[in-house]
């Protein structure tokens, strides 16, 4: 229960919904409770109407009148000046009957306030917390997300949020409508006869030990269940978003196998739990039954043996009260099992709110304006989730304007050089210095919106081509999209597409080439047109027609321009001012292509190589 602490500020927010949704729920039960003694009185005045009529000395207290509610008494203060002297009962009993229905309508309207706005009020709960949730998620940094799946995160926001509604919304409407009903309907039968209610209330005690039980096992089983919930939609995840793989490997029948194992899983624990919870409403029933019984019995000994203590109209609304405690007594295991669903999805949900971004802009951090002047001092940089050290003492530095590559066989280090200059990472000794100003003291959010980054691993949203190329700036006009996809010589085959800029390219851009992605993914980073440029390994997936024509667009594009371009190949037709060869995190050359040739080292071996291929790819 202490996890759902972290709920109090959503109630609070909200609490004038809750205070008005409690006090319609109050009145609401105020009035169900009114009807057992309206019945109550019209049961004892049919009664003594017959007696008179038989001629028999009635056992009805008339002192039974004053223990019922002041309304209800006005109520019958009312009809015995207006009706008493009249012959005819049925007026009684048709005015008695006619207040029951209004009773029950003003009831029911209440209900519906009630629903209006607990109901509502989860909603709107429900609506913030996933925001909140999807908000802490973009401010997690890069290490959070090699720790965790995909389908673990979404199970969290979806699965985990709705149970979490069920107790901001029903659970904590039962929950009140149970008080109410059971404190309104205890004060009255006290009031009425406290030995009676007394018997008719022994089984309670019994009820709240097996909840208690039941609830410890409810709490362990629905932790276990969540988890699973996530595993499996993590395994749903990766088999959609693998689905060519799979196929291509013929691996349909080994992954659904995968998948029922886990769901079988899945299935054996939530009907264990469902098995749990069905021991609730038989036992509900039972003592309900039980409490039925003691008051008829009991009830009946005291009207047979002891007529002016008790009359058929006590019994009756004692019988009408336990059957009204029926459902909010039957609902304690229904809402107790709501109420441990959410505590065990809310600590969940705690684990990834209270987990604090390593990777955040300091309250002291500047805004500064990049002009491309970089320097790398002594810095060292693991990977704290595999521990592989992937730069060593690395010491660089990059003046404004000029053109570097960063050349290196696959796991030297290079994609790290681009990930610490966005500040995905925190170096781990060392420094970065931009404009000669710690990387570290600068505005997070400054900082990358000033670099135009071409990533590794291309990533497209499912959405029109026009908006992935357009989605690191603000109110992207055509001319400014149809630029850059020229600039990423992509613009053509934009054109043969059904609806050219505006066709969805689906899930991940699964609908393009590889090429194609590579293109549009460096259009939406020429789009933002800033002053620091980083493409790490992006021409990879081009042919190498395409991978001239891109790279002559980019010797104008990039003038004036700070550009890092990090590749495994050599571009002998691109001009660097210098091309820094990484070699296990380390710099094991550096200086112009003609420099490094003279060398007749690592970097003219690769040329060599790459010459070799060429040739021989012609």
């Amino acid at each position: 229960m202490k996890h759902l602490k972290a709920l109090n500020k959503y109630f609070w927010k909200y609490r004038v919904r809750l205070g008005i949704g409690a006090l319609f729920i109050i009145i609401s039960n105020y009035f169900a409770v009114l009807a057992p003694q309206v019945t109550s009185f019209i049961i004892d005045h049919v009664q003594k109407s017959i007696d008179d009529t038989r001629g028999v000395v009635t056992s009805v207290s008339q002192n039974h009148d004053r223990e019922y509610d002041v309304l209800v008494v006005g109520f019958i203060d009312w009809i015995k000046k207006n009706f008493y002297q009249d012959s005819d009962l049925s007026k009684v009993v048709i005015l008695c009957g006619i207040t029951i229905l209004l009773l029950a309508l003003l009831r029911g309207f209440f209900m519906f306030l009630m629903r209006q706005t607990i109901i509502v009020m989860s909603r709107h709960i429900e609506y913030d917390q996933k925001n909140e949730v999807f908000q802490h998620y973009q401010q997690l940094d890069t290490s959070f997300y090699k720790t965790h799946s995909t389908g673990d995160l979404m199970s969290r926001m979806a699965e985990d949020v709705a149970r979490v509604r069920m107790f901001t919304g029903p659970a904590i409407m039962y929950l009140i409508n149970l008080v109410a009903l059971i404190s309104l309907s205890l004060f009255f039968m006290l009031k009425k006869d406290v030995e009676l209610t007394a018997y008719v209330l022994a089984p309670l005690p019994v009820l709240a030990i097996s909840i208690y039980y039941v609830n410890s096992i409810i709490n362990k089983k629905s932790e276990k269940i969540q988890a699973l919930l996530a595993n499996l939609t993590t395994n749903a995840q990766e088999s959609y978003s693998g689905i060519r793989v799979i196929k291509s490997f013929v691996q349909e029948k080994a992954m659904l196998g995968f998948f029922e194992k886990n769901s079988e899983e899945y299935k054996k624990n939530a009907i264990g739990l469902s098995k749990v919870e069905s021991l609730y409403f038989p036992s509900m029933a039972l003592l309900i039954g039980l409490s039925t019984l003691l008051t008829i019995m009991i009830g009946g000994y005291y009207y047979i043996y002891y007529p002016a203590r008790m009359s058929l109209g006590t019994i009756t609304e004692f019988v009408i009260y336990i059957n009204m405690l029926t459902f909010p007594v039957s609902a304690i295991g229904w809402t107790a099992s709501m109420i441990q669903r959410a505590a065990a999805s809310q600590k969940r949900l705690n684990e990834f709110l209270n987990t604090d971004p390593t990777i955040y802009s300091l309250a002291s951090a500047d805004k500064i304006d990049l002009k491309g002047n970089i320097e790398f001092r002594a810095v060292d940089f693991t990977y704290s989730h595999t521990g592989i050290e992937a730069l060593k003492n690395f010491n660089l530095s990059i003046k404004k304007g000029e053109k570097v590559a960063v050349i290196g066989r696959t796991g030297s280090g290079k994609s790290t050089v681009a990930q610490l200059l966005l500040r995905m990472f925190d170096v781990t000794n060392g420094r970065i210095e931009l404009e000669g100003k710690d990387i570290r003291d600068i505005d997070l959010r400054s900082l990358r919106e000033q670099v135009s980054y071409v990533p590794q691993d291309v990533f497209l949203f499912s959405d029109t081509v026009a908006n992935n190329i357009s989605f690191g700036i603000q109110d992207g006009n055509k001319i400014q999209v149809e630029k850059a996809a020229v600039e990423a010589s992509v613009h053509k085959e934009i054109l043969g597409f059904t609806e050219q800029y505006e066709t969805l390219i689906g899930e991940r851009g699964v609908t393009l080439s590889g090429g194609q992605k590579q293109r549009i993914s460096i259009a939406r980073a020429l789009i933002k047109n800033h002053g620091l440029v980083i493409f790490d390994d992006c021409l990879s997936a081009v042919d190498a027609k395409t991978e001239n024509e891109i790279i002559g667009n980019l010797y104008e594009y990039l003038e004036n321009r700070t550009a890092i371009i990090i590749t495994h190949r050599i571009f002998s037709l691109f001009h660097f001012d210098k091309i820094v060869v990484i070699e296990d995190g380390q710099i094991v050359e550096q200086g112009t292509h003609e420099e490094l040739l003279s060398l007749n080292g690592y970097y003219t071996e690769l040329y060599n190589r790459q010459q070799q291929q060429d040739s021989q790819s012609r």
